[in-house]
């Protein structure tokens, strides 16, 4: 991305796009892998109820990562879940923001539940934000994918 654009046209895993900000619940945000531990690049393959996904941003409760829009894109999509490495422990809630403005939330999502798809309109958004909550219930095992999340724009 260059400064003052958003992502180029086309259809773009936000793994491969650089994000403005990360904030992470437990060591840094991590590109195509789980939430490790404090080291980057320490994470393990994505994994959601045995299925194994090679693009992705791997979070821990609480967590921000923001990506700048620039008006260009039009639509987000993931699925999203508690990795498989805490079994079926940790429960989180995920929510897309569109310009400061809740567009998606996932609702309470634990390790034993199954995967689900998240999408948001961000037709003229300039900022994207992506957030992981504890659910509130604290951050133990918290360890939340963004599986294949990708942004389409024009």
């Amino acid at each position: 991305m260059a400064c003052g654009r958003g992502p180029s046209a086309g259809t773009h895993a936000l793994s491969d796009l650089a994000w403005t900000s990360a904030v992470n619940g437990w060591g840094p945000v991590e590109r195509d892998r789980s939430n490790g531990e404090q080291a980057a690049g320490d994470g393990k393959a994505l994994t959601l109820n045995g299925a194994t996904y090679t693009k992705g941003l791997g979070t821990h409760a609480a967590s921000v990562v923001t990506y700048y829009l620039g008006g260009s894109c039009t639509a987000f999509q993931a699925t999203v879940g508690v990795d498989d490495e805490v079994g079926t422990k940790g429960s989180v809630a995920f929510q897309v923001y569109r310009d400061g403005a809740l567009a998606a939330d996932s609702g309470k999502v634990t390790g034993a539940d199954a995967a689900k798809a998240v999408s948001a309109d961000v037709s003229g958004a300039q900022e994207l934000k992506l957030v992981v909550t504890d659910s509130g219930d604290g951050v133990d095992y918290d360890h939340a994918d963004w599986a294949t999340p990708q942004l389409t724009c024009t």
